[in-house]
């Protein structure tokens, strides 16, 4: 009986250290990415609509540092707007890690002859690779574009928490 009595004090203590040591590693930044883009509308057969979006683009990040990224994502025609949907972002950092996002929202039109701007648009932090490959968070998609020609603004502003 006193075995057993050790044996469970002695598992819960080290899973008490274990668990202290993972919520040390936790940390939550606020996180900022300024970027410019260039998409490439086309067909997507993933796509409902069967119409989407790839995006190249390059920028900076607060605690990313120098970013490049690739996304796609579905476009849906909506008067005169687009939804945009079912959106995946690769992030790759000058360390050669990766931190990926989903994303949604819409692009509506500024006005201004062919510049729409993300309306609604945000972004979920869904993991990634190194020490980003845990990460989760999220927050605020905003920029623009001009739609004839593909070539707009990025901004995603929120959290981030790396484990």
């Amino acid at each position: 009986m006193l075995k057993t009595v050790l044996r469970i004090a002695t598992v819960s203590v080290l899973m008490s250290a274990a668990l202290s040591a993972t919520a040390a590693k936790s940390t939550s930044q606020d996180l900022e990415l300024n970027g410019v883009l260039q998409e490439i509308p086309g067909p997507s057969l993933r796509c409902p609509s069967k119409f989407g979006g790839t995006i190249l683009g390059f920028g900076d990040s607060n605690v990313l540092g120098k970013v490049s990224f690739l996304s796609s994502d579905c476009i849906t025609p909506s008067g005169t707007s687009f939804t945009f949907s079912d959106g995946r972002f690769m992030i790759t950092t000058l360390t050669g890690e990766l931190l990926f996002a989903s994303y949604s929202g819409q692009f509506v039109p500024t006005g201004q002859g062919t510049n729409y701007v993300f309306s609604n648009a945000s972004f979920q932090i869904t993991g990634g690779t190194g020490r980003y490959f845990k990460a989760s968070g999220g927050g605020a998609l905003t920029g623009g574009e001009d739609m004839a020609t593909g070539k707009g603004t990025i901004k995603l502003k929120g959290q981030i928490l790396v484990k």
